[in-house]
C-alpha cells in the first residue's frame, strides 16, 4: 500500500548474448526508440516476439531481426501471455487498453510507460477490471543501454506476475522490486529522474557560464564530473537527516549558503547568463532563513518542498 516501506530486491541484468532462462513469447505494444530497444534484448535472449504499433513501418526492422508483426493490438495481445507496453504518456496506453476490452483477460500487463503513481493505480485497476494481472514499471536506463549491465527496471504490482515472468523481464537488465503497491516504481523512477534532472540543470548552467570566456564545455566536465560525483557522495548522510529531521550541520549553513547566493546572480548577469533557473533556489533558501532555520544544512529543504509543512 501507499505507507508501506519499500522492499527493493535486485536481480542481475544476464549476461550480454546469454540464453534466456525461459524462451516464452512476449508481445511488444509500442516500438519507439525504447519499445524497439525492449522488444530487440527480448529477441536477442531468444523469445518469440510479437510487436505492434501504431504505425506499422516502425515494426521493420525488428521483424528483419525475427519478430512477427501484429496488425492489430489485439492480435499481438493473443500472440503472448505477457504484453509489455512501452508507449509515449500513459493516455496513450488507456486509448490501447480501452480498445482490448476483454482481450487481456488472463494475460500479464506490463506497463512500461513513464507516468505518475496515481496513473499506474488506474491501469491496475481497469486491467483487474478485465481479468488481467498488471505490473507498473520504471526503466533507468536509455535505449541504448538496455541488456547491459548498468540497466535496471524498477516493478511494482502483482507479486505473482513478476515471480512468474522475472526470468524474462531479466532480458531488459537488472530487475529491482519496490514493492505490491502498483504505484510504487513510479514513485521511485520520478524520484530517480528528478535528481538526474537536478543534475543536469547545474552541470547546463555552469556550462553556459564557461562558454562566456570561450572555455571548451567538454574539457570543463574533466573537472565538473569528478567534483559533482564527490558532493553526491554525501546524499546517504543527507538523507539520513532528512529522514531523522536532525538538520544541524558543521560544512554549511543555510545562512552561509544564502550570503554567497548573490556571487551567482552578480556573475550571471555580469557575464550575460540567464539566472531563471537558479531563481527558485534563490527563493527557498531565504524563506528557510526566515522561517527560523538559518544553523541548518540544505537538507531542511526538503521538509520546506513538501506542502503543508
Amino acid at each position: 500500500m501507499p505507507g508501506e516501506p519499500p522492499v527493493p530486491v535486485e536481480t542481475p541484468a544476464p549476461a550480454s548474448g546469454g540464453p534466456a532462462v525461459s524462451a516464452a513469447p512476449v508481445t511488444v505494444l509500442g516500438l519507439g526508440m525504447m519499445g524497439s530497444a525492449l522488444a530487440t534484448a527480448l529477441l536477442r535472449a531468444g523469445h518469440p516476439v510479437t510487436v505492434w504499433n501504431r504505425s506499422s513501418a516502425k515494426s521493420g526492422p525488428l521483424v528483419a531481426q525475427g519478430a512477427l508483426p501484429a496488425a492489430t493490438a489485439a492480435d499481438a495481445v493473443a500472440a503472448a501471455p505477457l504484453v509489455v507496453v512501452c508507449l509515449l504518456a500513459n493516455d496513450a496506453v488507456h486509448g490501447v487498453l480501452d480498445g482490448l476490452g476483454t482481450a487481456v483477460a488472463g494475460k500479464t500487463v506490463v506497463n512500461l510507460t513513464n507516468g505518475t503513481p496515481a496513473q499506474a493505480r488506474e491501469l491496475s485497476a481497469l486491467t483487474a477490471e478485465r481479468g488481467a494481472r498488471y505490473l507498473d514499471g520504471g526503466i533507468m536506463a536509455v535505449p541504448q543501454m538496455i541488456a547491459g549491465p548498468d540497466a535496471y527496471v524498477l516493478y511494482s504490482g502483482d507479486e505473482r506476475a513478476y515471480e512468474t515472468h522475472r526470468a524474462t523481464l531479466a532480458a531488459f537488465g537488472g530487475t529491482t522490486w519496490t514493492g505490491t503497491d502498483p504505484g510504487r516504481a513510479a514513485l521511485y523512477d520520478l524520484a530517480l529522474l528528478t535528481g538526474m534532472y537536478g543534475m543536469l540543470v547545474g552541470v547546463l548552467q555552469a556550462f553556459a557560464l564557461v562558454r562566456t570566456e570561450r572555455i571548451s564545455a567538454e574539457e570543463f566536465s574533466d573537472l565538473l564530473v569528478p567534483w559533482v560525483g564527490a558532493m553526491l557522495a554525501g546524499a546517504p548522510e543527507m538523507g539520513r537527516a532528512v529522514d531523522t529531521g536532525r538538520h544541524l550541520t558543521d560544512v554549511s549553513s543555510l545562512a552561509v549558503n544564502q550570503a554567497a547566493f548573490p556571487n551567482f546572480t552578480a556573475i550571471f548577469r555580469d557575464q550575460g547568463v540567464s539566472s531563471e533557473l537558479f531563481e527558485p533556489f534563490r527563493a527557498i533558501l531565504d524563506r528557510a532563513v526566515e522561517e527560523g532555520h538559518s544553523a541548518d544544512g540544505l537538507s531542511r529543504l526538503a521538509d520546506l518542498l513538501t506542502l503543508g509543512r
